[in-house]
């Protein structure tokens, strides 16, 4: 009889079944090896190819790279995130997720750098203030961000986000707090920039609302009951105007000295949130804006710094602005979300929004567009005529010269024949007022030019004012300071602005001017006040 063979050993049968893993966790480690020589060669091959090819081969060769790169690992995180397995194995989903994450903070730091670099000036700017991060500890379908945007002569746009896709998109309101006798339905949107994927981005239309009345709202059927107020219909009506934002200690006190209830309507002239491509920094800023955007309408437009594209990544210009911040662009014939105008007042106003960084040059969709916007306007009925761009056309600050000047060559003969009375503009982080201006030269006929890009922002103010600047002469008061403006128009002649500085512990106001209309016929200063000579 055959002798039984002998049984295997506790310890030889727990090594038989650790083999697959280590050889599959060997095969796993060799394969990255692989890729990293690969990827390595591949560096060689492109910086070769920086020599002799040309810059479009070039660029095609390093987007097709990229896209080769990023492609897997934006499918691990996206299996990752719904809790699926990539490769089927524990392992597997270990050493790819080991490199996705590395790919993640390689693309993060190298986009941050390129930011730098890009916003890089001549000029040296104080040190920055601390960010003010707002943090989201509420349910997934609890209602943040609010913002709310005027629609037509009698509808609002209320804007939030939730973390839940799936909460509806719905908005109740009334007059009486807790009472809603109305509602409407929305739509909501997503986006994805690199690895981050926004909640959805709720969009609802409410209306028609009486004008100069509170409103008591919710939204989503869940989270708090907000309130807001609509315009007037008729005049009196007082615009605040800040522009060039973040979200700082500076932001903070901004928006602490504007504070609760004594305006109708908030206008900002580009550079919201600054992101700059870190898209949890677009929600911080919804969450630290809301005591505010969500009782007042604030309406809106794009900076540089909302463009967030990079050359070779084919990610949209503008994908976070557009998606969040949702102004009413087709109501005025608009195709183009970066520009757009409005009604106030019941008509006694009319606003045009510019896109800085839309093509504005002839034959263009804005140019067009402008033409048609401004055509329409009769100035009997609308006495005044406001316009809102982010890059300045006039500008004494040693930051950012030039940078609006083929915008100005394009479009400011367009203005000024149709009178506009004001210019507002953002993008140099400081205060200037400049007298009526056209083409470089006073002239009582054309608007008053304004920046106020001094919000807030992360990168700080800009210092210096060239004295001997072609421009210097038409500069009326300038100032180096953080703080916001007011335009209250009183009546259909007259209206009264005021920039109100921050350095104080309360908003003092530093510069104040008496502006009439063009369409009255008149000059427009009454009367300045708190101007410092060895400041001009």
């Amino acid at each position: 009889m055959a002798p039984e063979p002998a049984a295997s050993s506790p310890r030889r049968r727990r090594d038989d079944t650790r083999k697959p893993h280590i050889t599959f966790l060997i095969r796993t480690l060799l394969l990255a090896c692989k890729i990293a020589r690969g990827a390595a060669a591949l560096i060689r091959v492109l910086c070769l190819a920086a020599v002799a090819a040309p810059a479009k081969s070039l660029l095609a060769a390093a987007t097709a790279a990229f896209a080769l790169v990023n492609a897997p690992c934006v499918r691990y995180m996206n299996q990752a995130a719904l809790g699926r397995s990539f490769t089927g194995t524990f392992c597997g989903d270990l050493v790819a997720g080991a490199m996705a994450h590395s790919w993640r903070l390689l693309v993060q730091g190298l986009t941050s750098l390129m930011f730098l670099c890009a916003r890089a000036d001549e000029y040296v700017r104080p040190p920055p203030s601390p960010l003010v991060l707002m943090a989201h500890d509420k349910p997934a379908s609890h209602p943040q961000q609010v913002h709310i945007s005027v629609v037509g002569a009698k509808k609002m746009c209320i804007s939030w986000v939730t973390d839940d896709r799936s909460a509806p998109s719905v908005v109740e309101y009334g007059r009486s707090p807790g009472k809603y006798t109305a509602s409407a339905a929305g739509d909501h949107t997503t986006y994805h920039y690199f690895f981050y994927k926004s909640g959805a981005i709720h969009h609802a239309t409410i209306g028609p609302l009486e004008p100069g009345t509170t409103y008591y709202y919710r939204c989503g059927k869940a989270g708090d009951e907000l309130s807001l107020r609509t315009p007037p219909a008729t005049l009196p009506i007082e615009f605040v105007v800040i522009g060039d934002l973040g979200q700082t200690g500076w932001t903070a006190s901004t928006l602490s000295h504007i504070g609760g209830g004594d305006y109708d309507m908030l206008l900002l002239p580009g550079d919201l949130s600054y992101a700059d491509t870190q898209q949890p920094l677009w929600d911080s800023f919804g969450r630290l804006v809301q005591p505010l955007a969500s009782a007042r309408p604030w309406m809106v437009t794009a900076g540089n710094h909302e463009m967030e594209a990079l050359p070779v990544v084919e990610l949209a210009p503008f994908a976070a602005y557009n998606a969040r911040w949702r102004m009413p662009h087709e109501e005025s014939g608009s195709r183009s979300n970066l520009y757009y105008s409005f009604d106030a007042a019941g008509g006694a106003a009319h606003v045009v929004m510019l896109g800085s960084y839309a093509a504005f040059g002839e034959g263009s969709e804005q140019r067009r567009w402008l033409e048609a916007d401004l055509a329409r306007v009769d100035r009997r009925r609308t006495p005044w005529l406001l316009v809102l761009l982010h890059a300045p056309w006039y500008n004494t600050n040693q930051a950012h010269q030039g940078e609006g000047e083929k915008m100005r060559l394009a479009m400011e003969r367009m203005l000024y024949e149709a009178r506009v009375d004001v210019v507002f503009a953002g993008h140099v982080h400081a205060y200037e007022r400049f007298t009526r201006i056209y083409d470089n030269e006073a002239d009582s006929r054309g608007p008053m030019y304004i920046t106020i890009g001094d919000g807030g922002n992360r990168e700080g103010l800009a210092l210096r004012f060239i004295a001997d600047h072609r421009s210097a002469h038409l500069s009326v008061f300038r100032e180096a300071s953080f703080g916001h403006g007011r335009l209250r128009i009183v009546n259909e002649t007259s209206a009264v602005w005021t920039w109100h500085r921050n350095d104080d512990e309360y908003a003092t106001v530093r510069d104040e001017v008496w502006i009439e209309s063009l369409a009255a016929g008149k000059q427009s200063i009454a009367r300045t006040a708190g101007r410092h000579t060895d400041e001009l």
